[in-house]
């Protein structure tokens, strides 16, 4: 009897294995990227985050767009700042840029906001996708199933062995289904009183890591404060001492005119309580009579030189004339 059960049971086994290597091997292959775009909740969160990180792109430029503003204020400053209250300004500076650049590795870093947020997206896609390839290679008896986009080196691969598409429709029934049931869940629950659990241990782990933020940002605020006032003290004095070295020059150089007026002003009457206004038109008036003077003298010498040739031209005639009526009285 033994044997009997052994034999039926060797003979069911090669039966087995004979109809195994008969049907061959069923082998398939999704696509994971072909996949996602085509789920509309994949689509519509990574929008979402698409637009938060821009916002925070955009943050970050502004705010570092503000530190280089000052930095470029305080270098056109910084002759007009003492030593102490320039390095102050300036620690306060990099301050901020290093608060700057650690919100952008919190943001953007290997474990920042940004990663987190795409692993928690893609999760329950993948959660999806995954439960979706197991049903699908149960029901239809597929040995192996690859993923394209993966790190498998796929050199050849036939269309007709790509299940992505029913991939894709089996998540959009159960997508279907479980808002189905989520509304009437939500339809029984609104028809009840509902008692929410409250988590003592919860609540009090959050109150105080809201007090410690709390008690963090006050501390920042006052140290800004501190800092501000200090740093309009500095400015203050450095504006006072700056004021008043000006009124000092401006005094001298009041002193200075005033004198040089005094000086000028004893030297305003001279030659016989004459002003120099007087005295330069005096001036200007003998300079013209002299000028006239010299116009005549020349014009009486000019006129007695005319009158001298004159005289000699009379002469010279009157000599010829003698000359000619000599010789016919001796005729």
């Amino acid at each position: 009897m033994k044997y009997k059960v052994l034999f039926l049971l060797a003979t069911m086994g090669l039966m087995s294995l004979v109809s195994h290597a008969q049907r061959g091997v069923r082998i398939g292959y999704i696509d994971t990227e072909y996949i996602l775009q085509n789920v509309p909740e994949y689509q519509e969160a990574t929008s979402q985050l698409e637009a938060k990180v821009q916002q925070w792109k955009t943050e970050i430029e502004q705010r570092l767009n503000e530190v280089d503003t000052k930095k470029k204020q305080l270098n056109s400053e910084s002759v007009l700042l003492t030593k102490e209250l320039y390095n102050e300004r300036l620690e306060d500076i990099n301050f901020e840029e290093a608060e700057i650049l650690d919100y952008q590795q919190k943001r953007f870093g290997p474990n920042g906001d940004l990663m987190l947020q795409k692993k928690q997206l893609i999760q329950p896609i993948q959660d999806q996708i995954f439960q979706a390839v197991q049903d699908m290679a149960k029901s239809r008896n597929y040995d192996f199933v690859f993923d394209k986009s993966a790190d498998v080196v796929m050199l050849y691969s036939a269309e007709r062995f790509d299940i992505s598409d029913e991939v894709i429709r089996a998540i959009s029934r159960t997508a279907k289904r479980t808002q189905a049931q989520n509304k009437a869940e939500r339809r029984a629950a609104e028809d009840e009183e509902v008692v929410p659990e409250i988590n003592e241990e919860l609540e009090a782990r959050q109150k105080a890591l809201d007090e410690k933020k709390a008690e963090k940002e006050k501390a920042i605020e006052d140290r800004k404060a501190m800092q501000q006032a200090k740093r309009d003290s500095l400015k203050a004095a450095a504006e006072a001492r700056r004021q008043k070295i000006l009124d000092d020059r401006a005094k001298a150089k009041a002193e200075r005119e005033g004198g040089t007026v005094e000086t000028d002003s004893s030297n305003v009457k001279s030659d016989a309580g004459k002003t120099p206004a007087e005295i330069a038109e005096e001036k200007r008036q003998q300079t013209l009579k002299d000028r006239e003077a010299r116009k005549k003298e020349l014009e009486d010498r000019r006129k007695k030189i005319l009158e001298e040739r004159e005289k000699a031209k009379k002469e010279r005639e009157e000599q010829n004339k003698k000359s000619d009526t000599i010789p016919n009285n001796n005729n």
